[in-house]
């Protein structure tokens, strides 16, 4: 079986691997426990609906010089894209914004009607579409690599990382520049707190090991966004049993259900920094892989498998 990923590889210096990291691991995860599936990748250039089509041309060439069975497109705006060539059938993800922004939304219904199959990564979003048909939409949420998302006291010390061992430190969910992310609310949170012994720390060109690293030695994680669909990084740093803060955004609620040690904020910076207080004093998580087992990318790897082979 012969797959096709497309998906945005606008970033600088694009990094398949950092930036486009939920999609990286998911495919690695299929390829470790599939190895009759074989993927290529196709990576677009070019920013907005323009740049999108933009790319046809290319991509029309790279399926012409390859057989692939059909097209993997990640965000609608890929999907859009990959649609616009009808020879071979595409299944669309979506992950967020392509659902949560209206305007987008409404591009999405076009790509979900041209789609064979629609993964929507949380209930919710699926709740939103415009287009729900039953036969070829489905929830898949992204996973999380148990094997590097783990709890490890051993390989890497925060004096590695520049951190003092005197402080509490709150990795934030992305780069501050984020507009989405809502880094305002949480500097205001933080400051609200008055307390020169935390930090706030963005998350920003780590690689996915580093990431694995910084939740195992920060004391909490924090995100404040304005909207998700299903936040890797919260179950993330619940796999390294890192307590978390999180408004309520995408799937949270589900993902939190059983963990003890992760708090649901409003978007009210005093709400923010209570359980802010609440997390640092609670410590790390005991059993967070098990609480989120449902998230292992091996099980995740299996029904995109089998959405693959009905194809």
């Amino acid at each position: 079986m012969k797959i096709l990923v497309v998906c945005s590889g606008n970033a600088e210096n694009f990094n398949f691997e950092i930036d486009q990291a939920f999609i990286y691991d998911q495919v690695e995860s299929i390829k470790k426990v599939f190895p009759d599936v074989h993927f290529g990748y196709f990576f677009i250039n070019g920013k907005g609906i323009k740049g999108y089509l933009k790319s046809f041309r290319e991509l029309r060439c790279v399926l012409k010089q390859d057989n692939y069975d059909f097209i993997h497109a990640h965000f609608a705006l890929s999907g859009l894209m990959a649609n616009f060539q009808r020879k071979v059938p595409v299944i669309t993800t979506y992950h967020g914004s392509d659902i949560n922004v209206f305007k987008i939304r409404v591009v999405s219904f076009l790509v979900a009607l041209y789609s064979e199959r629609n993964i929507y990564v949380s209930q919710k979003l699926l709740n939103k579409s415009i287009l729900k048909l039953a036969y070829k939409s489905f929830v898949i949420p992204c996973g999380v690599n148990f094997q590097l998302f783990s709890p490890n006291n051993k390989s890497i010390t925060r004096h590695e990382f520049g951190l003092s061992k005197n402080k509490k430190y709150i990795l934030f969910s992305s780069s501050f520049e984020n507009k989405v992310k809502n880094y305002p609310l949480a500097r205001k949170s933080v400051e609200y707190i008055n307390d020169e012994n935390i930090e706030l720390l963005p998350l920003k060109n780590y690689s996915r090991k580093q990431v694995s690293a910084l939740l195992n030695r920060v004391d909490l994680a924090l995100m404040t966004s304005l909207r998700e669909g299903s936040p890797q990084f919260v179950k993330e740093a619940i796999a390294c049993n890192c307590p978390v803060v999180c408004t309520d955004v995408g799937d949270v609620k589900d993902i939190f259900a059983k963990v003890e040690g992760c708090f649901i904020s409003g978007m009210d910076h005093k709400d923010i920094a209570a359980n802010i207080i609440k997390g640092l004093s609670f410590g790390r998580l005991k059993y967070g892989q098990e609480q989120i087992s449902f998230l292992d990318n091996n099980l995740i790897a299996q029904k995109i498998y089998n959405m693959y082979k009905s194809i």
